[in-house]
């Protein structure tokens, strides 16, 4: 297998997970009648590029399809923190009724319905149909269509370049990065800026983040990749952000290469840091395996404990990263009987590869969990804030990533 950056080969593996279903297929009651797809879930790093990749073996018409059952406004988190960028960047760029906001993969609407409250025109790209509905019913016009170098010129020939060209956890979604990033820069007008937001490669490996690897994410990236990537494509980065978002994300800004604006400090900073961490150095992706795999045989071992004390236990959120780990350690419902999930998409319906039922948060009081299981660790809070009633029965919360918690 050759980089999908650079083409160099690839000969250093990060992260070996079996095999697993797309983290997104959820089932439904028919669906356990039938045979269930599984992929290779492996990571290699590239020794030149070091852009760190999956096997690709599922195509992305498979795994965002018509029913791809992610909605970004299920969480108040998420949505608080859309709001804030869009509030941001319409009085730093000075955004108006004459300018052109792009969002590729806008899913539900989530971030440009504060573009439409506002008044500044906006375009979404979003393939899956379920997610491009809600966003309509939003005002918001949607091209219902995978990104890529053909559509940014397309769009580009019409006249329809962005002042404000934007993408939130969609640089590690798509299997042609190079092409993906073609498309930025012709659809990026002169003068206007790019904002990619990512999960943080550096955290991934810091916190050992190792439920964040599912089929969906195509590549795990550091700040020094990504420069790399988009140098590649005429774009530059000229300052980037430390988010909390995903356990740790980044938010680079990027223009066109003749663009004025100077380059940052936090840019070589940061780059800086992910070399001393060791990002480019083949000996940090050999010892993680070990890791993940001590933090899998943790949770494991923590649930099986549960059952022999007869305690009641279950999930919440429905999340691609907790099909990871599940399936990663072959939890079934005789250990995990139920997992709660918000996303009225998702209920009713079964996880893949596991088949834990999903059911409604207002059926937490029916079930009376001793203890409640958290999957998307990284809004533990707002999760635990929402259902805190669960104490009043003496249940607790417990976290698996970065390490075991029972909180």
């Amino acid at each position: 297998m050759n980089c999908r950056h650079c083409a160099a080969p690839l000969r250093q593996s990060f992260l070996d997970l079996g095999h697993a279903p797309p983290s997104n297929a959820y089932l439904t009651q028919a669906d356990l009648s039938r045979p269930e797809r599984y992929y290779p879930l492996r990571l290699w790093v590239c020794e030149q590029c070091w852009l760190v990749q999956t096997e690709d073996y599922a195509d992305s018409g498979e795994l965002f399809d018509a029913d791809y059952a992610y909605f970004s406004s299920t969480s108040s988190s998420w949505l608080a923190h859309a709001r804030a960028y869009a509030e941001r960047m319409r009085e730093t760029l000075h955004l108006g009724a004459g300018s052109l906001v792009i969002e590729v993969a806008s899913n539900d609407g989530y971030l440009l319905r504060n573009f439409v409250e506002s008044g500044v025109p906006c375009l979404g790209v979003e393939p899956t149909a379920s997610t491009a509905d809600a966003a309509e019913r939003l005002g918001i016009p949607v091209l219902r269509e995978f990104f890529g170098e053909a559509l940014g010129k397309r769009l580009a020939e019409e006249g329809r370049q962005a002042d404000l060209l934007l993408g939130n956890n969609v640089f590690a979604h798509v299997p042609d990065i190079n092409d993906f990033s073609r498309g930025l820069k012709a659809v990026l007008k002169p003068g206007g800026t790019l904002t990619l937001e990512f999960p943080h490669l550096l955290r991934l490996i810091e916190q050992v983040q190792f439920d964040t690897v599912y089929h969906e994410h195509f590549s795990y990236l550091s700040l020094y990749s990504v420069e790399r990537v988009l140098e590649a494509a005429g774009l530059r980065i000229h300052d980037v952000e430390q988010l909390p978002t995903h356990g740790g994300s980044l938010r680079v800004h990027a223009s066109h290469q003749d663009d004025s604006r100077p380059r940052s400090a936090s840019v070589d900073a940061l780059l800086s840091t992910e070399a001393q961490a060791g990002l480019r150095d083949p000996a940090t992706y050999r010892g993680f395996q070990a890791r993940a795999d001590r933090l899998k045989n943790d949770l494991l071992a923590f649930l099986l404990e549960q059952k022999r004390a007869g305690r009641r236990m279950a999930a919440y959120g429905a999340a691609a990263k907790g099909n990871t780990i599940l399936n990663y350690a072959g939890i079934k419902p005789d250990l995990l009987p139920w997992v709660f999930d918000a996303a009225p998409s998702k209920q009713g319906k079964y996880l893949p590869g596991s088949h834990v039922p999903i059911l409604s948060p207002s059926q937490l009081d029916e079930v009376r969990p001793d203890l409640l299981l958290i999957l998307p660790w990284n809004i533990a809070d707002e999760v635990m804030a929402q259902n805190e009633r669960i104490r009043q029965w003496g249940g607790r919360f417990v976290t698996a990533i970065p390490c075991l918690e029972v909180k």
